[in-house]
């Protein structure tokens, strides 16, 4: 099992598919930061093999299960062993090449040897290898977004099934953090604001490059407890927050901030009791919260992906609300393209923050957002919730997965059966 190094949601995706398999031995393969989401969450897995994410497959897998990592689907091809594709970004993925091409080069695909096969695809971009990667697994399970069923379809055509589900999320975990309570005015809360910004590293950002976002961060948290006296914990937590950057923030009037990079399931207790969350507009975490009734608001965009979320929910009381780098900058529009886009995000977070006037521009219009979002009623808070789940609906993951497990071994099993 492995998945796709950018940032937390898909090691999050591929941990919540880990859980619904425990009758089956599961074997981490990766590095990166979807090794670092896996050791955080271990108990998902009956093994790590941390630094296993670029040679043959290090184990004698029976079924592989990739989470949007297309390498790990070729390196499966070439071992011969069955693979299921999990993707939760399927109508993200561009390509320039007709679906015929990209099929086409999946269905003649050398399958004698890594390098062979890797030279084969090497003239398709980063996206259209994930299309590939759909032709070459055995079965793909993609979660449900706009627009989503018209590509399925334009693959039905192609001549790949693919199989349609809900939010691909650990349902177990949510179950819990949910009978844990919410916000109870008898029972107090350990913090008034969660902030998520995610695992945040990619193929472009990290925790000490390109951390322009980050930097922005750090510097408008100090802000954010002046301009909201209400406030005195908040939890900063994600990636970025590991080991030696954990910390606590004290302020001269006792007020608090922590900064933690916290096991998944200790995270969807804090989403669930926390009275109001900011989070990085991932899917992952945007699903969690509102499968627990929460409507977070959406800080601003990290990368390409996360302005592609928001601008396909721009009609939900979420997609209103959110924070957007265009409120500093009228007029900004990121080029059309994961690399790129993620880019000018980046660049466009150091002028924000090395510019005083643009700094006090984020400051203000970010306090606009926060007014509305902490003006909401109850009810409108959970009519938020309820919109997003309507609209990101599907067949219920775990049934899904089932149905895969049920069909026979040499075709579709996705892993093997302890003994016992």
């Amino acid at each position: 099992m492995g998945a796709q190094n950018c940032g937390f949601g898909p090691a999050s995706v591929l941990v919540a598919v880990a859980r619904q398999l425990a009758g089956h031995e599961r074997v981490f393969v990766g590095n990166g930061i979807s090794a670092a989401f896996a050791r955080r969450n271990a108990a998902a897995f009956d093994a790590l093999h941390d630094g296993g994410g670029a040679g043959p497959l290090p184990v004698d897998a029976d079924r592989v299960v990739s989470v949007m990592d297309a390498d790990l689907v070729l390196r499966s091809a070439v071992a011969r062993r069955p693979v299921v594709l999990v993707d939760c970004l399927f109508g993200f993925w561009r390509h320039r090449q007709p679906l015929a091409r990209i099929r086409e080069l999946s269905a003649t695909l050398p399958r004698d040897s890594l390098p062979a096969a890797r030279r084969h695809l090497a003239r398709l971009t980063p996206h259209e290898r994930v299309l590939a990667a759909h032709f070459l697994a055995d079965h793909s399970v993609i979660q449900n977004f706009p627009g989503v069923p018209r590509r399925m379809a334009e693959f039905a055509d192609a001549g790949h099934a693919m199989r349609l589900t809900g939010p691909l999320v650990d349902l177990e975990g949510l179950y819990a953090a949910r009978a844990d309570g919410g916000p109870d005015p008898d029972r107090g809360h350990d913090y008034d604001l969660l902030i998520n910004t995610g695992g945040f590293r990619n193929f472009l950002l990290d925790f000490d490059t390109n951390n322009d976002y980050l930097r922005l961060i750090d510097r408008w948290i100090p802000d954010l407890l002046a301009d909201w006296p209400r406030l005195d914990g908040v939890l900063l937590c994600g990636g970025p927050y590991a080991g030696h950057r954990a910390r606590t923030l004290r302020t001269a009037a006792g007020r608090r901030v922590d900064r933690r990079f916290l096991p998944q399931r200790e995270l969807l207790r804090h989403v669930a009791r926390t009275p109001h969350y900011l989070l990085a507009p991932g899917l992952s975490a945007l699903h969690e919260a509102t499968l627990l009734g929460r409507l977070p608001l959406g800080l601003h965009e990290q990368h390409y992906a996360h302005t592609f979320t928001v601008r396909h929910l721009v009609d939900t009381l979420f997609g209103r609300l959110a924070g957007r780098f265009a409120d500093v900058l009228p007029g900004h529009a990121p080029p059309e393209d994961d690399h790129a886009g993620t880019e000018a995000l980046v660049a466009v977070a150091g002028r924000i923050r090395e510019d005083d006037g643009l700094y006090a521009r984020f400051r203000r219009t970010f306090n606009e957002r926060l007014e509305r979002y902490f003006a909401l009623t109850p009810e409108q808070r959970r009519d938020g919730a309820a919109e997003l789940r309507a609209l990101l609906d599907g067949p219920p993951a775990p049934a899904v997965i089932a149905g895969l497990l049920e069909d026979p071994p040499d075709s579709a099993g996705l892993g093997r059966r302890r003994p016992g």
